[in-house]
């Protein structure tokens, strides 16, 4: 699988953040702001149980290459 295409998604039966790494910057925006959930050293690096629905998607908004968005 070409990693540039790569688009995974990842759900707390709430909401569900989708990454596409074709797009990240990797500004690390998402780190800096909620690290409970985006850790990007472990696998697999989003923990959606680690936050709630609002912190992650307040976060998500913050991306600024829109590699990250809400399903």
């Amino acid at each position: 699988m070409d990693k540039h295409n790569l688009t995974k998604e990842y759900s707390n039966g709430e909401v569900t953040v989708v990454w596409q790494a074709s797009k990240c910057s990797h500004s690390a925006n998402c780190v800096k702001n909620l690290s409970a959930v985006f850790q990007p050293q472990t696998q697999p690096w989003i923990k959606m149980e680690n936050a709630s629905s609002a912190e992650i998607v307040s976060t998500v908004g913050k991306c600024p290459s829109g590699a990250l968005s809400i399903k």
